[in-house]
């Protein structure tokens, strides 16, 4: 019931509901579909997703193909992509995933450097990363730059 306190007049005022102690609001993790066709290097993503605070892995994909069918089905907020698979590679896939969903980052991964870095980022990728130097912080990186450049888009 309502609690009340009595005036001096002596009519009863209710007092304020008890303040519930803030609770802060947790934000939905970063779902990631990680996609190479070796099995080592899902598995150093797999690792690599359950260390980072706020990053959670959607599925795993050993080809184009199979990635750009998961991704319709699962809708990954992020996208590790392999830049050298079998039939498709990591560039076509990233064309085709961004055609299908403008709203998913992608970061393309490789051993060896871009041949043509400008022209894949002309893409619209999120980044590029080597395996070389993945870690939780470059992960975190890619996924802010594709938020800070998404909410200036939006905002144009």
């Amino acid at each position: 019931g309502l609690r009340a306190r009595t005036c001096h007049e002596g009519w009863a005022v209710p007092l304020p509901p008890r303040a519930r102690p803030a609770t802060v609001p947790r934000m939905a993790p970063v779902r990631v579909l990680a996609v190479d066709d070796q099995p080592i290097f899902l598995r150093t993503l797999r690792q690599l997703i359950a260390a980072a605070p706020g990053f959670e892995l959607a599925g795993e994909a050993q080809s184009g193909a199979e990635a750009l069918d998961l991704a319709a089905r699962l809708r990954p907020d992020l996208v590790l992509l392999d830049v050298r698979m079998p039939d498709m590679d990591g560039v076509e896939t990233a064309r085709r995933l961004l055609a299908a969903d403008a709203r998913a980052a992608v970061v393309l991964i490789s051993l060896d450097p871009l041949p043509d870095h400008q022209a894949v980022l002309d893409l619209g990728v999120a980044g590029f990363v080597r395996k070389q130097e993945l870690s939780v912080r470059r992960l975190q990186d890619a996924w802010e730059a594709r938020h800070v450049g998404a909410d200036v888009r939006h905002r144009a």
